[in-house]
């Protein structure tokens, strides 16, 4: 299946910046990303994972029963379950809340027990493989990091399963050339692997949240297409959250069993968007878009991108700055951050991206074109935490 290639490029641009300066970037960009990330190596077929590769705790990034994590949020522990907090200007009207609190929203209610399935974005930008290795300690570093960031609003969760996985590497998304196919097969593989003990682990009653960003996100859509859409198992989903990848809404959703979600109560449905300040320069992001098929095969050109407004949890629409409880912006070496309120508005434009505004201070990883790829998840972190909290809720009422 061929999908959006070249999306994850401004990811590899931000190292490109380093390497060979902004003006050559500006006028090869696409020939110094492939020649800088696109695998030089061969394919090598990727063995199936034993049969219980997953019952092993270290093929998790995180799981139930890892220990606290530190502040920074390694030492060991789970990166999902780090915890940030408000910067002191506004601390004492916005807490925030981890899966340690008793309470969510300051509301006297004892959070609902959901589970959380987790897959991390690509953390792989080496050329040796195609596929990581899943002993490559520098990836593995970079998907903790990632963990952290993105999979922490989801911290109110009874239970949180990030995998290890093949990952393809960052190249694979870069060129046509059919290894590149192959390496996002092998990955997927492994992650319907881990899914199905994943499922397997839980009690059938907790009810199930799928999330991811950028690659993960991917697999996730993908795993829902084939694995979930149409069976029993879609009943147990309370939400998708596919974060940081394209979704047409004419050729992939409708593959996916659920809609979009269209109100901020709504439930068992989809939520996604693609972030850019502005102005915005989305020319090559939607080249890339139109030029792949969507999970139905049909070419995408032209299709309307499902964009959800993360402040107020509906299909489109806008929000201003003051709405967002808290935007999560990282210190200088990314090994911490605090909540920001009010730092960032968001509003849909009629090709389904999600604008914020005047681009705001959020350090080194804003790529060029002003899109904030990296940061679609932070930038409404305390939205996100609030938002899953609410739907699984409404899963939970009786219809």
């Amino acid at each position: 299946m061929r999908l959006v290639r070249g999306f994850l490029y401004t990811i590899a641009i931000l190292i490109v910046l380093v390497i060979a300066g902004f003006f050559a970037l500006r006028i090869w960009a696409d020939d110094l990303t492939k020649l800088a990330f696109v695998p030089t190596a061969e394919f090598v077929q990727q063995p199936p994972l034993q049969a219980n590769a997953y019952h092993d705790p270290e093929m998790w990034f995180s799981r139930p029963g890892m220990g606290p994590t530190d502040s920074a949020g390694f030492a060991g522990g789970d990166p999902a379950r780090w915890q940030p907090a408000f910067a002191k200007a506004n601390a004492t009207t916005q807490p925030a809340l981890g899966a340690a609190d008793a309470t969510d929203a300051g509301s006297g209610e004892v959070p609902p027990k959901f589970a959380v399935f987790f897959v991390h974005p690509t953390s792989y930008v080496g050329r040796n493989y195609w596929n990581a290795p899943l002993d490559d300690a520098d990836a593995n570093s970079r998907a903790r990091l990632f963990i952290r960031g993105m999979a922490s609003p989801f911290n109110q969760a009874s239970e949180i399963w990030a995998p290890r996985y093949r990952q393809a590497a960052f190249g694979s998304f870069l060129t046509q050339d059919p290894k590149a196919d192959q390496a996002i097969d092998a990955a997927y593989k492994d992650i319907e692997q881990a899914f199905a003990f994943f499922v397997d682990s839980i009690d059938p009653a907790t009810p199930i949240v799928l999330a991811g960003h950028s690659q993960g996100s991917m697999h996730l859509l993908r795993l829902m297409a084939n694995r979930v859409a149409g069976t029993p198992l879609q009943s147990r989903i309370a939400m998708v959250y596919a974060i940081g990848w394209p979704i047409s809404l004419e050729h992939d959703l409708p593959r996916l069993g659920m809609p979009a979600c269209a109100t901020a109560e709504q439930s068992g449905c989809v939520v996604s968007w693609v972030s850019f300040a502005e102005p915005a320069e989305i020319g090559q992001m939607l080249e890339r878009y139109n030029s792949s098929p969507g999970l139905d095969g049909q070419t995408r050109t032209g299709s309307p991108i499902l964009c959800t407004n993360p402040i107020t949890g509906t299909m489109n629409g806008t929000a201003p700055a003051q709405d967002n409880p808290g935007t999560l912006v990282p210190n200088a070496d990314l090994t911490s951050g605090e909540l920001v309120v009010g730092a960032v508005p968001a509003r849909c434009d009629a090709q389904g991206i999600l604008l914020i505004g005047d681009p705001p201070e959020l350090g080194f990883a804003v790529l060029p074109g002003n899109n904030y790829h990296v940061y679609d998840i932070p930038l409404f972190w305390q939205s996100l935490q609030q938002d899953v909290v609410r739907r699984v809720k409404a899963w939970q009422t009786p219809r």
